[in-house]
């Protein structure tokens, strides 16, 4: 069953999604080739809690990291690893934090130095495909018409949708309902309310829309091994219309700062 949220619950996942968009900006301060992925998650963690939060990640059915890190052909669920970035990669980082009994989710995938043209156009096309959701989260529409939207800006482009994996209703639990599905029929689903909290999460690969799950029980991978592109943001059906309550705003002004990662997609 869906849960609605009241004005002052919707207040409160909007400061657990600015702490994970926070976050992310403090992550992007980092991000180069060299880096790797558990001294991110260190990061990570230690800003969330200084912050006054706890990572939602952490200990979520077993899943032992604050981050999950994806690198190139890795959609979601990545585990931070030793192995260092390089020149040319993205890495997609998803992130949650609890703060006062309220969750917030968000992800986004960066460049790390200069990237290939094929695999920013992919990862444009996918920052795309976020808010052409968003703009179709209003009273009155449904589900359907969020991932429809999603899933013909992506095919249009020449790019594949994963269906395995869904975003999902946020609030005081991490997943809830209802499943956002990437790709759908228009008019069908749930129809949108006052007051639905959901995370859009577009998932799009440059290859075939197939994945594979991997011997650790959690990273999934394309299984033609070709990038997949990821960003995400928490949203909330306020006066009608989509108010998004996570941002990329601090992400982008902390990669303009960082002279060894000046690459935003948007």
């Amino acid at each position: 069953m869906i849960q609605y949220k009241s004005a002052e619950e919707i207040e409160l996942i909007r400061e657990s999604s600015l702490l994970v968009a926070k976050t992310h900006a403090e992550l992007a301060k980092h991000i180069k080739p060299g880096v790797v992925g558990i001294e991110l998650d260190r990061i990570a963690e230690e800003f969330i809690r200084d912050n006054g939060g706890v990572p939602a990640f952490k200990g979520y059915h077993g899943f032992p990291y604050t981050l999950c890190i994806s690198p190139n052909e890795v959609v979601v669920h990545g585990f931070p690893g030793k192995k260092p970035l390089h020149e040319g990669d993205i890495i997609s980082i998803d992130c949650g934090v609890l703060k006062n009994g309220f969750y917030g989710d968000s992800a986004y995938t960066f460049a790390v130095g200069e990237i290939s043209e094929s695999v920013r156009k992919l990862l444009l096309t996918t920052y795309e495909c976020l808010n052409l959701g968003i703009e179709q989260v209003k009273e009155g529409n449904t589900l359907g018409d969020v991932s429809s939207s999603i899933q013909e800006h992506a095919e249009r482009a020449g790019y594949t949708v994963v269906r395995e994996l869904v975003g999902h209703g946020v609030g005081k639990q991490l997943h809830e309902p209802p499943e956002v599905p990437n790709y759908g029929k228009r008019k069908r689903g749930a129809i949108i309310k006052e007051g639905l909290v959901i995370a859009i999460e577009p998932m799009i690969n440059l290859g075939q829309r197939f994945v594979v799950q991997e011997s650790d029980g959690w990273t999934i991978r394309t299984a033609d091994r070709k990038p997949s592109g990821h960003y995400e943001h928490t949203v909330a059906v306020v006066n009608g219309k989509a108010d998004v309550l996570s941002t990329f705003k601090y992400i982008e002004e902390a990669l303009l700062e960082n002279k060894n990662n000046s690459v935003i997609i948007r």
